[in-house]
């Protein structure tokens, strides 16, 4: 029980050290790379959204989202249908 508690620790220290690493190349690449809006599968978004409703990447509730991004190289977010390169937010007129 105590091998297997210690494996389930390590393994996920593992994957939490990995996605740090995935999270600081992503970054460090930036500079060819753009934000891309009303393409993302829902819970699968990068980071937090142009509404300001949530702060986390895969919180997508819908999908096609026009204020959803994913970040992808620059150049083909216009090359996909429902691509943008600035997010469509509603704005609400109150009366």
């Amino acid at each position: 029980m105590k091998n297997l508690m210690t494996k389930t620790i390590l393994t996920g220290a593992i994957a939490f050290a990995a996605n740090g690493i995935a999270s600081a190349d992503a970054q460090a690449g930036s500079k060819d790379k753009e934000k891309c809006y009303g393409i993302v599968k829902a819970g699968e978004n990068d980071c937090g959204n142009a509404q300001g409703t949530h702060s986390c990447m895969g919180q997508a509730k819908t999908d096609a989202d026009p204020g959803e991004w994913i970040t992808m190289p620059k150049g083909l977010c216009d090359k996909i249908v429902g691509g943008s390169l600035e997010p469509k937010i509603e704005e609400t007129i109150e009366e």
